[in-house]
């Protein structure tokens, strides 16, 4: 392979050396809707060529090309695409005229690493997003969580509502128990970085103690750096089928993110201002107490009735949680250039209040994406991105010594005094470890980020015929970023009287590199057989190295590690290299049958064996029925049935083919011992294989739009660790443990309505569910991922669901059954776009998830505190208080720990009212109201059941006293200049 490539890179470069000159002639018009309005940045390209530009806010465009050339391409979304041929004399003022799409049928979809296809051709269902889906409804606070809801297959869930994200997102179901979940994001076709970092927090709150010992400190994941507002469009191949040229790194899905680029034309000005609020979404409420309750609960009656003499009774709940944050994004872009060279520049800042005082999150971004075109056959484009993000967490979720804030205030009750005295000192809690007053004012808990991201495309002309193209593609870049954490626990704290003083402070240095050279021929012998050929190779890099000092007697004031008492280093590197070469074909057939067949080959340090070449190959066909003339005048416009089959990979866990060494400590001498987890020089990258099929039709002159897919997903050779004998000298070992399948139909409709001169309403509407059943274990079934059978854990079985919720029940004899599953029954989305009146625009995204449990301990807690709203209620009518009723089944059952979590929500809603201006600087002024998370119909019993306080890993769907979630409302305003 190293030879080959020293071969290949001279050829590739020594062919980009030719550049051919041609006399240049301008090209110029007007591109319109079918109601004579402008349409803006359309896409006019040559065809076959690097040579393109976009429309301005008037429709405009203006094009230098060689005097020889044939057809102008002219795309849009929403539209259906236009070729028009061009002779050899100058072209000047055409009115181009585009007709509506809303199947979406002239989709440009990606099919390969350097090739695409539109969608009324297209094997797979891909899912795309638009910017004015993604930012232009209500935004989100980050980019995963403005998905959240808009992609048909996904199971997206905030592992809570601190500030500066945290987000898991599975696609089609469970693709991995040990390794990685999350999909692979490419921005520009450099690889993200998207991992979450912990801030070492579990060393004072002890949630790893018990239950499940991932981590649960809260980070936050990095993809919540990259700005919604300068993304163009997303695309989504959410399986194996789809992503398979992709690798080893898509087994759990590819979303493919393009930013803005640069138009033709007079150079442009945007400026924007959102101003906001956020509340909490809902708060749990206090309970009601009278004197006989505080003596029931063994409390302090005296101090119970000192306090309600001095009127000094407090909601802590709402004092902690109910915060009213205030929100500010300020957004400046600048776009223009010439017919050689195009940019676009972006200066932002995100800055928003939490609803817990003194949290908070803070992003300034700066974009730079200039393309320049070197000759007609040459083109290279750069994107570069400086991100600097803070975010402030405060100390929540899981605990075990009783030090977070929603555990400390589930025992506390309402008339304790908590508030500092005149001089700023605060009380110690009498009935929790904490005082969560206190807490939430001396804990120090940021997170601080420094990226860079910067990307190269390379798009060159090798060889041009009239029938045939040659081209190399190239792109790949780095993504840096620098890490701070910084946790700080003050020697006053109440819980610090051990400790005396703890500063936790870490530094994370990630590193990713990749790239991707592709050759590309396409050949058409006639107008009714188009190939495409390509092939190429791709490597990545990645290096991470995090260094957590954890001091604590840290000396009062103090917060550097080298002033305490004790220090405690413990450094994580991780470090490998993946290689991979991959060769496709697609056959286009009277441009309604399209074959496609490819295979990548993978080798990564991380396998057991380095050297070792992995094959993912895939194969699709599409027969669009409609383009072949069957059907006509019959009730379709356009009909087509496609069939795909791919494979995808997932990399073992870095570290798992070795046995690692650990410290420790003898008689005071320091020194290494084995691990109890013993490494496996086999093992194998998980394997995930899917076969998908679909039908897709529009009717009614393609104002109506289906598309319905079944997909097959099967992923072997799971990754699991199991126990092995005692007198091996090792507790575990890991293992490939065996095989799990996901089956799944998704079906979306878009239509639209209602098409009249004030009114015109779009409307989507997708539906999907995805069942799971782990078809071979070949170790005994594995609990893990919660709390055990008494309170609810999830239980890797051989014929059972993998997301399947046991514990012990009522007649079970102290054996787990199941008692739910984490799986919802089904997902809905309806997304609406309603303008009327011309400048109006109305929108709304309405997300339905039905079923689907959580496990809940928040309920536990506040009942054992003694401090449930509804603690006193009756409504079984047995004369016993709810909250004792619930206390009584500790131990009996588990099922009231398992709660459905589905829901309705109003996830984003927005009214604009767009000016067209005619002042001489000022093209247009946009304004708008939006609300977002506003409403929500469910009948979980906390916050929100959306909510994964063990992180974006297998184990979502559990909640310990999170960060509340929260509601926002925001005022837009956008001037175009």
């Amino acid at each position: 392979m190293r030879k080959f490539k020293g071969f290949l890179m001279p050829m590739l470069l020594a062919l980009l050396c030719p550049v051919v000159l041609w006399a240049q002639v301008s090209v110029s018009g007007t591109i319109l809707d079918s109601k004579n309005s402008p349409v803006t940045g359309a896409s006019v390209r040559l065809r076959n060529s690097t040579i393109g530009t976009s429309t301005d806010a008037t429709g405009r465009f203006s094009l230098n090309i060689p005097s020889n050339s044939g057809q102008l391409e002219i795309s849009s979304v929403g539209f259906k695409s236009q070729t028009i041929t061009l002779g050899t004399i100058e072209v000047a003022n055409m009115s181009i005229k585009l007709e509506e799409d809303a199947g979406k049928l002239d989709e440009v979809v990606v099919t390969g690493l350097a090739t695409n296809v539109k969608r009324r051709n297209l094997a797979n269902a891909v899912a795309t997003v638009s910017s004015k889906e993604l930012a232009g409804t209500a935004p989100a606070q980050t980019l995963d969580a403005a998905l959240n809801g808009k992609i048909p297959g996904a199971y997206i869930n905030s592992n809570s509502g601190a500030p500066g994200g945290g987000i898991s997102v599975r696609l089609r179901g469970v693709t991995s128990i040990f390794g990685n979940t999350q999909p692979l994001y490419v921005v520009d076709g450099v690889f993200i970085d998207n991992s979450s970092t912990p801030a070492g927090l579990n060393t004072v709150t002890q949630a790893a103690a018990a239950g499940n010992p991932a981590n649960q400190d809260n980070p936050s994941n990095r993809i919540s750096d990259i700005r919604p507002e300068d993304i163009e469009s997303i695309e989504i191949l959410k399986g194996a089928s789809a992503s398979a040229i992709y690798g080893s790194k898509a087994a759990a899905g590819v979303v493919i993110i393009a930013t803005k680029r640069g138009k033709q034309g007079v150079t442009r000005f945007n400026i924007s201002q959102d101003l906001g609020f956020v509340k909490p979404r809902k708060l749990l409420g206090a309970r009601p107490l009278t004197e006989q309750r505080v003596i029931d609960q063994e409390w302090n009656v005296e101090e119970y009735r000192a306090a309600v003499a001095a009127g000094k009774i407090y909601d802590y709940e709402k004092e902690i949680y109910g915060e009213t944050g205030f929100t500010r994004n300020t957004n400046f872009s600048m776009t223009g250039g010439s017919d050689k060279t195009t940019f676009y520049f972006s200066a932002a800042q995100k800055d928003e209040e939490g609803i817990v005082k003194y949290t908070g999150y803070r992003n300034s971004s700066l974009r730079l994406n200039v393309d320049h075109r070197i000759t007609d056959n040459i083109k290279v484009g750069f994107t570069s991105n400086y991100i600097n993000s803070s975010s402030d967490r405060s100390l929540t979720q899981n605990d075990n010594a009783g030090v977070t804030l929603g555990v400390a205030l589930s025992s506390t009750p309402s008339f304790t005094e908590l508030h500092p005295n005149s001089v700023g000192e605060y009380p110690d809690n009498r009935y929790a470890a904490s005082n969560p007053i206190q807490t939430r004012d001396l804990v120090t808990n940021n997170e601080k980020v420094n990226r860079f991201i910067f990307g190269i495309n390379l798009d060159a002309i090798l060889y041009k015929s009239p029938k045939s193209v040659t081209r190399v593609v190239g792109r790949g870049g780095v993504d840096y970023y620098g890490l701070k954490t910084n946790a700080q626990f003050p020697s006053t704290l109440q819980f610090q009287e051990v400790a005396k003083g703890t500063s936790i402070q870490g530094f994370a240095n990630n590193l990713n590199t990749n790239y991707i050279i592709s050759l590309v021929n396409n050949w058409n012998p006639s107008d009714n057989l188009g190939l495409t050929t390509s092939l190429g190779m791709t490597q990545e890099k990645h290096e991470f190295d995090n260094l957590l000092n954890t001091a604590t007697q840290v000396i009062s004031g103090q917060t550097n590690v080298d002033q305490a008492g004790a220090l405690t280093p413990v450094q994580f590197r991780t470090k490998n290299k993946d290689d991979g070469f991959f060769i496709q074909e697609e056959a286009t057939l009277h441009d309604a049958i399209t074959l496609t067949g490819g295979v990548r080959f993978d080798k990564s340090t991380n396998n057991g064996d380095p050297d070792k070449y992995y094959a993912y190959p895939k194969a699709s066909v599409s027969w669009n029925l409609s383009r072949l003339g069957l059907g006509e005048n019959n009730l379709f416009d356009n009909l087509k049935v496609r069939a795909a089959y791919g494979e995808a990979g997932n990399f073992p866990a870095y570290g798992s083919k070795f046995t690692a060494f650990i410290i420790n400590n003898i008689d005071g001498l320091p020194g290494s011992i084995v691990d109890r987890i013993r490494g496996n020089a086999a093992i194998e990258p998980e394997r995930q294989t899917e076969f998908e099929a679909g039908l897709d039709f529009t009717i009614l002159n393609n104002r109506l739009s289906v598309e319905f897919s079944w997909y097959n997903k099967v992923v072997k050779d799971f990754l699991l660790q199991r126990t092995v004998p005692p007198s091996s000298g090792f507790a575990l070992e890991w293992v490939n443990a065996g095989d799990l399948r996901n089956r799944g139909i998704e079906i979306g409709l878009n239509a639209l309505v209602i098409s009249k001169p004030n009114v015109k309403w779009n409307t989507t509407v997708n539906f999907w569910k995805n069942r799971s059943e782990v078809t071979k274990l070949v170790i005994p079934p594995t609990v893990l991922g919660a709390f055990g059978n008494t309170l609810g854990t999830f239980r890797i079985e051989e014929g059972a669901s993998a997301t399947q919720i046991v514990g012990i029940d009522e007649g079970s004899g102290g054996l787990a059954v199941k008692l739910g599953d984490q799986e919802p029954d089904f997902q809905m989305n309806f997304w609406n776009e309603v303008n009327f009146f011309k400048n109006f625009t109305l929108r709304f995204l309405i997300h339905w998830k039905q079923r689907g449990d959580n496990l809940n301990l928040t309920e536990l807690l506040t009942d054992l505190g003694g401090t449930s709203h509804d603690y006193d209620d009756d409504k079984n009518a047995n004369r016993i208080p709810d909250g004792i009723d619930r206390i009584n089944q500790l131990g009996v059952t588990a099922r009231p720990f398992v709660q459905e979590a589905g829901y309705v929500k109003l996830r984003e809603i927005a009214l604009y009212y767009n000016f067209k201006v005619g002042w001489k600087n000022i093209r247009g002024i946009r304004l708008g109201v939006s609300a977002n998370n506003y409403a929500v119909h469910t009948d979980y019993k906390s916050y929100d059941p959306e909510v994964s306080n063990f992180g974006s890993g297998f184990s979502t769907g559990v909640e310990v006293m999170p960060y509340p979630s929260s509601k926002r409302a925001t005022f837009h305003i956008s001037v175009d200049f």
